[in-house]
């Protein structure tokens, strides 16, 4: 039975971390007085951002200041969301181009799947193309049909999707010691491995975007997104540890062993095979392998 709306137990949730003015206004505008607001000062927002998030109607404010990595960030945010009495989160990045229209389509995908086992632990949007960045990819989950026209997969990045807040505090938080990258698919994992599900659903697109542009192999079908240094060491150290991960399928795993090889090597042909940089990833790589995460001491404060 579809509800009026979908959308009335559920909060919207977004990280800042150096908005633009421009960011901050178009979440304000599009959905403070429309739905709730819970947004995460992980640093860097403008002193006039801030005092128009202060002034919003039904919005509240979390966060010092300072950049606690966005795992740390969307725990805090689903921690109030709980507390708070909701049932539904809509995790959104400062530049997400999402509506409330888009938080409503995406209730209603997350009720047509709740009548099944195994039961959603979020669904999100398909990703649409933006101009100069390579658009992420979400493989299908094998031996699960479709579901009301959604598609099950093996992960979704948070940046758009919409969380069952009752999965999120069977399955766990975040890792926070990821700080980063590949914390939405190793939450994605575990919600498999604990008896949830993840679906994606085509009818809903919004622009989604990894780093500052794409970089192209010259003789290969193999691109990856452009990072900066310290994110791409964070993204090599998250991915070797995640191999140690009983609940990451082998079949991820024997995947990103072969992949994670070319992307190393892509960047540090873009970095003019400067040895710093070769330094910096297999020392990540290390780490990784070690199990030894954490805050990056090379992260912005």
């Amino acid at each position: 039975m579809q509800r009026p709306d979908p959308s009335a137990d559920t909060a919207v949730a977004v990280v800042f971390f150096r908005p633009s003015p421009e960011q901050v206004a178009r979440i304000v505008e599009r959905f403070a007085g429309r739905m709730p607001v819970l947004v995460y000062d992980n640093g860097g927002i403008p002193p006039e951002a801030r005092a128009r998030l202060r002034d919003a109607e039904g919005l509240g404010l979390l966060g010092e200041g300072r950049n606690c990595g966005i795992a740390a960030a969307l725990n805090a945010l689903a921690e109030a969301a709980l507390a708070a009495g909701f049932s539904r989160l809509f995790l959104l990045d400062q530049d997400a181009d999402a509506t409330v229209e888009t938080a409503r389509a995406l209730g209603q995908a997350l009720d047509r799947a709740t009548g099944e086992s195994p039961l959603p632990a979020l669904v999100g949007p398909a990703p649409a193309p933006k101009p100069g960045h390579k658009a992420p990819a979400y493989p299908p989950r094998p031996g699960l049909p479709p579901r009301e026209g959604l598609r099950p997969v093996e992960f979704l990045a948070t940046s758009g999707s919409l969380v069952d807040l009752a999965a999120f505090a069977r399955i766990g938080p975040f890792r926070e010691d990821f700080f980063i990258d590949a914390v939405d698919l190793e939450w994605c994992f575990r919600a498999w491995a604990r008896g949830w599900s993840c679906w994606m659903d085509p009818g809903t697109a919004i622009p989604h975007s990894v780093g500052r542009g794409t970089i192209r192999a010259r003789f290969l079908p193999v691109a990856m997104p452009d990072q900066p240094l310290f994110r791409m060491a964070v993204y090599v150290r998250n991915t070797a540890y995640g191999w140690r991960l009983p609940h990451v399928p082998a079949r991820w795993k024997l995947k990103q062993a072969a992949y994670l090889p070319l992307q190393i090597g892509l960047y540090w042909s873009r970095h003019r095979f400067s040895p710093r940089v070769l330094a910096r990833l297999l020392a990540a790589l290390a780490q990784g392998l070690a199990g030894r995460l954490g805050r990056p001491a090379d992260a912005p404060p």
